[in-house]
């Protein structure tokens, strides 16, 4: 058992934001989440110029001198990388710690099976934590094999959402063969299959999905239970449509995410700043659909 179950201490009344997509990339033990030629690659593919490894007491700071609450994560691809990755029980036990600012999300190896499911249920129970980021680009699963259904079963009975990658990736760009990362298993037409059978299960696909923007904007469309996060890139290279859809049909279904440390918060808004967004949208992206998301009462 754990010593420090999450709970939240978040005001969601006096915050400004919800950053929905934040990664813990390091442990206390000095784990990162991917191997080193991987983190080096990604360092030059987003041109971050910030520390990529700040600690979960540096990103609870940075935030809170923001009056931003921000989702924070790492991924479990220890099966498809063969590299264990940070500890996602730190992430969750340090969360409670900065209850007031920082919102934890676990992560399992879907190649795990019933290990996995188990660890699902393990994370909500004694943990608190409240979703789960999945990668399977990194994970190397695509999410519509049946195989993993037990697995949303079990989320679904959590109630928590689920948060996947979508399109491209930063993980591996650059480098022979991708490392061996296929961007197919990030096809956000899988998570269709998923939303469509699994109901009850509320999805985020993560990041503009370039290049299959067009079908993430009619999947969040046309499936309730779908919202998209605009992380991973900063705003002034958002696709046209998608910027469209956010300020009307999809106003309800965005949100706010930087995808820190490769993205700055401040970076991110900076630039978002630059959109022509209606003022009215603006609370949802920034607050609102994310506490919709999270199942919080408001």
């Amino acid at each position: 058992m754990t010593g420090t179950r999450y709970e939240y201490g978040i005001d969601f009344d006096a915050i400004d934001a919800i950053d929905i997509h934040t990664h813990v990339e390091i442990d206390g033990c000095g784990h990162h989440s991917v191997d080193d030629e991987l983190m080096a690659a990604s360092a030059k593919y987003f041109k971050s110029g910030e520390e990529r490894t700040p600690t979960i007491e540096t990103m609870a700071a940075l935030y809170r001198e923001r009056n931003i609450a921000a989702v924070v994560f790492t991924v479990d691809a220890t099966s498809a990388s063969g590299h264990v990755p940070n500890s996602v029980e730190e992430i969750a036990e340090k969360a409670a710690q900065f209850n007031d600012v920082l919102i934890p999300f676990g992560s399992v190896d879907p190649l795990q099976g019933k290990a996995a499911i188990k660890r699902v249920h393990r994370l909500v129970d004694e943990f608190g934590v409240r979703g789960f980021k999945f990668h399977p680009s990194m994970q190397g699963f695509e999410p519509n094999d049946r195989q993993f259904y037990p697995l949303y079963e079990a989320i679904v009975e959590a109630a928590v959402p689920a948060l996947f990658h979508t399109g491209q990736t930063g993980i591996g760009a650059g480098l022979p063969g991708g490392h061996g990362i296929k961007l197919r298993y990030s096809d956000p037409m899988l998570l269709d299959d998923v939303a469509a059978d699994f109901p009850d299960l509320t999805i985020v696909m993560a990041h503009p999905a370039v290049p299959w923007v067009d079908q993430q904007i009619s999947i969040a469309t046309h499936k309730a239970n779908v919202y998209i996060d605009l992380s991973g890139w900063s705003p002034k290279y958002f696709p046209t449509q998608l910027v469209r859809a956010a300020n009307s049909m999809l106003r309800h279904k965005v949100l706010f995410g930087s995808d820190f440390p490769v993205i700055g918060v401040d970076r991110w808004r900076k630039d978002f700043e630059n959109l022509d967004m209606k003022p009215e949208v603006l609370p949802l992206i920034f607050k609102e659909n994310a506490m919709t998301v999270l199942g919080i009462k408001h």
